[in-house]
């Protein structure tokens, strides 16, 4: 019988964007508070697999399904097995995944996490990826909770205003700002999420997951956070 709780799924159609960043995040995160956590890497950059291949054994386990692996000898299906005692499941998907596929693993999840860089070109696209997601993913009709979380921010010069107000519209949620920080090129080194480090060492950067992992958490309704992460982007924006 299987304990899954909760699966995740961080998409976008765009690459560069911080997915694989998130993901082996979201994974740490998890992982270190206690839960069997399952990571699975849909990717052929294997980027996922490589964090994970670098983890110490004395890091908080995380499993890992390397779901782009193709072998001629077991099913697709036996390849995809989930462990029977994973609690929380993190999926990282490339960039270019659509058509049935991506259908067929929406249908799947609870929660899917867009993460979006400061770029005018990167906000365009991902609005366009969202309307795409809603009209040809057809997510509204399963119980998907949909958040967009800004990725790689630097506290000079984020632009996320046009795309708070394109989300609210849509009423879904833009959930927080991620600082554009060393302690993630660090961790990918290592294999470590910012979970694993010493928390003095990168105590905003922690700070900054709060609105996420809460939000991932509960079951309410996150509309309000697009009205308090509008006025955090207009007071970021000014500073300097």
């Amino acid at each position: 019988m299987s304990n899954l709780e909760h699966t995740i799924l961080i998409l976008n159609g765009k690459g560069g964007c911080g997915k694989t960043t998130i993901s082996t995040n979201v994974a740490s995160y998890y992982a270190n508070n206690g839960f069997r956590t399952t990571l699975m890497d849909y990717d052929p950059q294997a980027s996922s697999s490589m964090w994970h291949s670098l983890r110490s054994e004395t890091s908080a386990n995380i499993n890992l399904i390397t779901a782009y692996e193709r072998f001629s000898t077991v099913t697709r299906s036996w390849k995809l097995r989930v462990p029977l005692d994973t609690q929380q499941l993190i999926i990282d998907v490339p960039a270019g995944m659509n058509g049935f596929e991506l259908q067929d693993l929406i249908k799947k999840v609870d929660t899917i996490i867009i993460p979006v860089t400061p770029s005018p070109i990167d906000i365009h696209a991902t609005s366009d990826f969202i309307k795409d997601l809603i009209l040809i993913g057809k997510v509204r009709s399963y119980p998907i909770k949909i958040g967009v979380v800004a990725n790689r921010v630097k506290k000079e010069s984020p632009v996320y205003l046009p795309l708070i107000k394109f989300l609210s519209h849509l009423d879904i949620p833009f959930v927080t700002l991620l600082w554009d920080s060393m302690n993630y090129v660090k961790g990918a080194e290592k294999g470590q999420g910012i979970f694993d480090m010493d928390k003095a060492d990168c105590k905003d950067d922690i700070e900054s997951w709060d609105e996420l992992t809460n939000w991932i958490d509960s079951s309410k309704d996150n509309s309000r956070k697009i009205h308090y992460l509008s006025r955090q982007a207009s007071t970021v924006s000014h500073i300097g």
